[in-house]
């Protein structure tokens, strides 16, 4: 086998055209047989093989600056940099990543784990390679779905105007996880240049630069003058060329062949290049390209039958981003205002199940987090109720729309963040550890995590009521504790908490599922010291605190761990310490949270072990504060 004989891009640039072909088919059967058991992102990986092969082959990705974005779409430029050894540890603790990871390979350039800043990443570089005199090329590989997301047209938009040779390769599959959204999708599906037309521009440009006539003031002219020429055959303004930047395609991006002499005929070119090339999503592998989005992370899979393997999770429920979308269709159904906006997750949250059933009431804007909360503040102060559903980790992205646009005004709104706490095997780029500590300062927020199933129910129902404000709810990803997850719902006062079990020795004050590791740790400790007594409350609250139950709390115990699964600095356990301060409390906390660092990838139990969080840890913290 080719591949087997990879062990670097430098073996890549040997190969004949056939050999490249023969290359992208072994590599296409590798990720199939690799993920099939370690799961991760398949169908993305399937449709770039071919680019990515001639991307190595044109460009020296260890002096060269490659940089992804989605970072997802980079498995086949792990193997074929040196890590297809040890692709059985992707996503695994102390395995490789699941996203680019400079600390990982001098071939990653930078991280990529979320969309959209490619452009402006490889604009910095190239800048900065000018700055220093120094002489590289610098490479932006896009999936369609970035091209949904602000930051994206901000870097475009300088990108023109400073000249900066770079590259810029547009992935086009119509895809980002589901199927992409918006006018961009529309417009690139109708976007259309001739090949021919864009080498026979190449080689008299070429020719018109070696004879001197093509001076700075002239190539300005020509360019457009060549633009309005193009506007006016194809009827259609090309959005790029408009911006400063040579458009080439659109090209099949599964012809190897002709993707390196493209890029070998355009990288050298002045200024910057968009490349924009069609793939299929999933390419190769019959079930991922019949349902891109099912195959996007589909986690393990029989590679003979494409059935999926379902994970034995015992009496555990449903996962909790289903009880989101179902509860979300229930009490849409009860109340007309209701409707759903995500940012390219409506498979990923479950909004998809509102969206199937009331498809004019649900919004996905495409992976653009900031704008999905201002068009949901629109929406809340024209009379409508959103349920805005984000990922915890993108929602960083959108805060100061939430400060401005959302809480300013204490629009009545819910933003549920989907996903806080430890994700797994995703990594840093990934985990809700911030949200907590990040929404606290603003004012008008109330911020709230559900102990289980029943309680998220119940709180997403409290949200709607009339007069609750900017309602924020964080849950985690996987699954919960109930089979009969379905309960009636009712209404949770604001701010109040609730006790899970008394006690006289210690008390444990906890916010969300975490609350559940908590409670088997006291079991646990109870039961091997019978003479200890610990207390156990559910604060539900983080804002507003739950005050009478910390004044009880504070009367009754010198004693008192305060446990959440996200960072310590500016969380749960430090508005607990302050109010303790305030009151001139004098009392011996332990705070219980993740540490101070970017925790890596692997299983949520790795996880919230390595970083003290789980029930051997709190039974451990119990048996301590109890000495």
């Amino acid at each position: 086998m080719i591949l087997e004989r990879i062990e670097g891009p430098w073996d890549v640039k040997k190969l004949t055209p056939e050999q490249m072909k023969t290359l992208a088919a072994e590599i296409r059967q590798f990720l199939i047989e690799k993920i099939s058991v370690t799961g991760g992102h398949l169908a993305s990986n399937l449709g770039i093989v071919e680019t990515t092969v001639a991307i190595e082959t044109v460009f020296d990705t260890r002096r060269d600056r490659l940089v992804f974005d989605v970072g997802h779409q980079s498995y086949v430029h792990k193997i074929l940099t040196g890590r297809m050894e040890r692709f059985d540890t992707l996503r695994q603790y102390g395995g490789i990543a699941g996203f680019p990871k400079p600390c990982e390979s001098e071939c990653d350039a930078f991280v990529a784990g979320h969309a959209s800043n490619a452009v402006s990443v490889a604009l910095g570089m190239a800048r900065a390679r000018t700055l220093r005199g120094e002489n590289y090329q610098v490479a932006a590989l896009l999936g369609d779905g970035a091209l949904t997301g602000g930051l994206a047209y901000e870097g475009l938009n300088n990108a023109g105007i400073s000249r900066e040779p770079m590259v810029v390769i547009l992935n086009d599959n119509g895809m980002s996880i589901d199927r992409s959204v918006g006018g961009m999708r529309q417009y690139l599906r109708h976007l259309h240049t001739s090949t021919f037309y864009n080498r026979i521009r190449f080689k008299l440009s070429q020719k018109l630069t070696s004879i001197g006539f093509l001076d700075e003031n002239r190539r300005k002219s020509i360019i457009r003058f060549n633009n309005s020429v193009k506007s006016l055959l194809a009827n259609q303004q090309n959005i790029f060329e408009g911006l400063n930047i040579r458009y080439f395609g659109p090209m099949y991006g599964h012809d190897v062949t002709e993707l390196v002499r493209t890029l070998n005929e355009i990288k050298n070119m002045e200024g910057p290049k968009l490349l924009h090339i069609h793939t299929v999503k999933g390419k190769g592998f019959r079930p991922a390209e019949l349902e891109a989005s099912a195959w996007h992370a589909p986690g393990k899979f029989d590679k003979e039958t494409g059935k999926f393997i379902k994970e034995d999770v015992g009496d555990e429920g449903p996962r909790y981003q289903d009880v989101f979308g179902e509860t979300l269709l229930e009490l849409a159904r009860r109340n007309d205002r209701i409707v759903g906006i995500t940012p390219a997750m409506p498979t990923g949250c479950s909004m998809c199940i509102m969206q199937k059933a009331m498809p004019e009431r649900v919004f996905d804007v495409g992976i653009a987090e900031g704008h999905a909360v201002t068009f949901s503040a629109g929406l809340a102060k024209e009379g409508m109720f959103p349920f805005c559903n984000i990922y915890s980790s993108f929602a960083q992205r959108a805060y100061d729309n939430i400060i401005h646009d959302a809480a300013i005004l204490n629009l009545n709104m819910c933003i549920c963040l989907d996903r806080a706490g430890l994700v797994g095997r995703d990594g840093p780029t990934h985990h809700g550890a911030f949200d907590m500590a990040y929404l606290r300062p603003i004012p008008n927020l109330t911020i709230a995590s559900p102990y289980d199933e029943h309680e998220l129910r119940h709180l997403m129902y409290t949200a709607q009521l009339p007069g609750k404000g900017t309602f924020v709810i964080r849950y985690p990803r996987g699954n919960g504790t109930f089979k009969d997850w379905k309960c009636e719902m009712h209404e949770i006062p604001v701010g109040k908490g609730r006790t899970i079990k008394d006690g006289r020795d210690i008390a444990v004050l906890t916010i969300g599922p975490i609350g559940q590791k908590a409670e088997a740790a006291i079991k646990k400790a109870e039961a091997e010291n019978p003479s200890l007594s610990v207390a156990h409350y559910d604060m539900r609250f983080l804002k507003p605190l739950d005050t009478e139950l910390l004044e009880h709390v504070c009367r009754t115990f010198d004693r008192i761990i305060t446990i959440e699964d996200g960072v310590k600095e500016g969380g749960f356990g430090s508005a607990v310490i302050e109010f303790m301060a305030q009151k001139e409390y004098t009392k011996k906390v332990s705070v219980m949270g993740l540490p101070d660092r970017f925790v890596e990838h692997g299983s949520p139990s790795e996880l919230y072990h390595i970083t003290n969080l789980d029930e051997e840890a709190i039974y451990n913290e119990i048996l301590k504060l109890s000495k």
